[in-house]
Parts: structure tokens; sequence; C-alpha cells
């Protein structure tokens, strides 16, 4: 097996677990929450990696990046996979239920599936999983707890550009 490095990135929600193989990124963890990892013990710790991953989210947060454009290997089941796929079309500043996700993929009674598939995404922020809610308008569940969902969609409402607001 290959291995798997790991770093931290220091965010406005606290410190970013990252994790693959230094370059291509299989892993972002929140320091807390439901989903929260901590790094294996045959992982090993590697402070320079993934270099373009810290500069991406540091835009991100400054409200300067609206779309990643980075190397990524989420392990995940096809209809997993079919699910944040369906994540990274979400446009930034907009939100989509899990009924929405459910019909985009061509499964329309599946919305309880999609759920925990978003609730398994192993690369939050990046594959926008913050951005589906309740058909109701409510904030559900989120690996890092509902009040990092709530920044991250006051951060991108708050940096709309211009012309989509």
């Amino acid at each position: 097996m290959d291995v798997i490095y790991y770093s931290y990135y220091e965010s406005p929600v606290g410190s970013l677990l990252l994790a693959g193989d230094g370059v291509v990124l299989s892993l972002i963890s929140f320091p807390e929450g439901k989903a929260a990892r901590q790094p294996e013990a045959d992982w090993m710790r590697r402070n320079d990696a993934f270099k373009p991953v810290k500069q991406q989210l540091s835009a991100y947060f400054a409200g300067e990046l609206t779309e990643f454009e980075l190397k990524l290997a989420p392990q995940g089941t096809d209809f997993q996979r079919a699910v944040w796929s369906a994540l990274e079309q979400i446009p930034y500043g907009e939100t989509r239920s899990y009924g929405d996700i459910a019909a985009q993929i061509g499964k329309p009674e599946a919305s309880r599936a999609v759920g925990a598939a978003n609730g398994q995404n192993p690369l939050p922020i990046v594959v926008p999983c913050h951005r589906v809610i309740g058909s109701n308008g409510n904030l559900t569940g989120f690996g890092g707890g509902i009040e990092c969902k709530q920044f991250l969609l006051r951060l991108e409402q708050t940096h709309l550009p211009f012309s989509l607001q």
C-alpha cells in the first residue's frame, strides 16, 4: 500500500486534517464533530504536503475562490461517488436539498441514502456537502457541526460575486 501523508491547515473553522499521497487529497477532517478523524498510526506527517490545497483553502476562506481545482481521490462506493460528484456541481453560495441531489443522480426516492452518502463525504468544503440542506430549508447534520455549516454558508453568501446576488 502507498504511504499516506498528512498535514494540518489552520482555518477559521479549526485545524483541518489533510491526508493523501502528499499531492492528491483523499481526506479533509474537521477537528470536532461526529466525523472528526485522527491520523492513523502508519500515516506520515509532512508539513510541506498539500501546498496547492492549503493555498486554495486560504483563498476560499478569504472569499477569493469559488471553485476548487485540486487533484482528489475520495474513496467510496459507486453510489457515494455519484452523490459527491453531484455535490461538486452545486454552485458557490447556493444550496440544494437531499431530494434535489437524489433526483439529479437518477434516484429520486433515495434522499435518505443521499443524506448518508453526504455524511460520508471524505472531502468536505472542497466537495461542498455543506451546501445540502433539508427540503424544508433547515440546516441538517454536518460532520463539522451545524455551527461550521452555518459559517461556511454565510461565508459564501457574503462573498458571492455581485453578478450572482
